[in-house]
């Protein structure tokens, strides 16, 4: 006990304080160096699963298509509020009747009609073609709104219909990894039986083992092929979200919550993007023909003049009223008139088949998804239970002795068919999802349960 009051004497507090403080300093420091440098470029490469909303959210921030038509529309409304104005008033400054022969030639002060003069001119046009003028560029801010909408729609079916495929083509190399990991299996069961059957010294490779070589090389060339179309999936979706190429997916969304699934599309079709965008040009080629009905009325304008003589004459002041004279409107201003009713009537029409097209085209597209929808009810509950039964029943007989490897390979392969089938089926029908489920401007499907993947698509290497 009489140490420990020598090792904690006050000589030595002094550098343990002093000491201490900048150890804990130094050694925070580096943590956070550490944590800038290290950490960070781990939130960097945003390794969180990519679910199909955010990367819809995603290609909508970065699309520069939508911004383009938001500047448009801020353009024509700009636009909109000058053609609503009178024009601006006309100063004028002449000099009048100023001699250029005589012995008062180019004098401003011995002639008496030569005065100086000040006016001023207005354009008074009527205040039904100023609005049309206005409405002109407004329906044209709509036409550019209802652009925008399209373009939004079409752009988050694309990326949806990205990531299904890139989410599919991941099945297709998880199937073909899991088909190529059970074939080098069966082939080193084959290669363990041939050694077993052959007498010492003997080379011979068996049909079995030739039957296992094969699947396995197979499969190799099928992953090859897969994983270059993954690559090319990621690039693609990559493409629209700005996303890191590597970045993981999350769940697919269940294909069956749709609005548009109850009462089927005839309702809403009015909102249809194409529509839309129809119905906005139709408004503004009549904002047009409207414009050219109203500039079949002349503007008439005025002009005050102030004319200054010199000091023995009087000073002047002239007022005129001037109008165009539309000597032959029949052939200009109605026939500008006409043509612009003809737009009209021409816009009108193609909106009507739009119309029927959008209907039948979506009604086509109900039906197809969903007797997608049933085919893989139907895949799920019978085929895949009767395609793993078929490969059990296979490998057992193969293990009894009463049936052959090729039986086995054979079964597999009908078997990673079937589910390639699947996946090929399920992306047919996302697409159609995802067309008819970001189909109106305002639809957002949602986040339903996600579907459940097949057996072999979840088996790790």
């Amino acid at each position: 006990m009489s140490t420990l009051p020598t090792a904690m004497s006050r000589p030595e507090r002094p550098v343990v304080r002093a000491v201490a403080p900048n150890r804990l300093f130094q050694a925070t420091a580096l943590l956070i160096a550490l944590w800038l440098g290290v950490a960070s470029p781990v939130r960097a490469s945003n390794n969180e699963p990519l679910v199909l909303a955010a990367a819809v959210q995603a290609a909508l921030a970065r699309s520069q298509a939508l911004n383009a038509q938001d500047a448009a529309a801020r353009s024509a409304r700009e636009a909109a509020v000058a053609a609503g104005q009178r024009p601006d008033p006309v100063l004028r400054f002449s000099l009048n009747s100023l001699p250029i022969e005589g012995d008062n030639r180019f004098s401003t002060s011995a002639e008496p009609m030569t005065s100086k003069a000040v006016s001023l001119m207005q354009a008074f046009p009527a205040e039904g073609k100023r609005q049309a003028r206005s409405q002109r560029f407004e329906r044209e801010a709509d036409v550019a709104l209802a652009t925008r909408a399209q373009r939004a729609a079409s752009l988050r079916r694309d990326t949806a219909i990205a990531w299904f495929e890139r989410h599919a083509q991941e099945q297709r190399v998880s199937l073909l990894r899991a088909q190529l990991n059970e074939n080098r299996l069966q082939l080193q069961a084959a290669e363990a039986a041939t050694r077993g059957a052959l007498p010492a010294g003997a080379n011979s490779p068996s049909v079995d083992w030739l039957n296992a070589r094969d699947a396995v090389t197979q499969a190799q060339q099928a992953l090859l092929g897969a994983e270059a179309g993954l690559v090319n999936a990621r690039q693609a979706l990559a493409r629209w979200t700005g996303t890191n190429p590597d970045q993981p997916l999350g769940d697919a969304p269940a294909l069956t919550p749709l609005a548009l699934s109850t009462n089927g599309f005839a309702p809403q079709l009015q909102q249809h993007p194409d529509l839309a965008l129809a119905s906005a040009r139709l408004a503004s080629a009549e904002a047009d023909a409207e414009l050219a009905r109203q500039d079949r009325q002349p503007d008439w304008s005025g002009e005050l003049m102030f004319s200054h003589r010199r000091p023995r004459f009087d000073n002047m002041v002239s007022l005129a009223v001037s109008v165009p004279l539309q000597w032959d409107r029949p052939q200009r201003q109605d026939r500008v008139l006409a043509a612009r009713l003809a737009r009209v009537d021409e816009l009108q029409a193609e909106r009507e088949e739009r119309a029927r097209e959008a209907l039948a085209e979506t009604e086509r597209w109900l039906a197809a998804w969903r007797a997608g929808l049933e085919q893989l009810a139907l895949i799920d509950r019978e085929r895949l239970p009767w395609a793993r039964q078929r490969v059990d029943l296979a490998q057992a007989a193969y293990r009894g002795g009463n049936a052959r490897l090729g039986d086995v390979l054979a079964a597999r392969r009908m078997a990673l068919a079937l589910e390639m089938e699947r996946v090929e089926l399920h992306l047919s029908t996302a697409r159609l999802w995802a067309r008819l489920a970001y189909l109106l401007p305002d639809a957002s499907p949602t986040d339903a349960a996600p579907l459940a993947p097949t057996a072999a698509a979840t088996q790790k290497d």
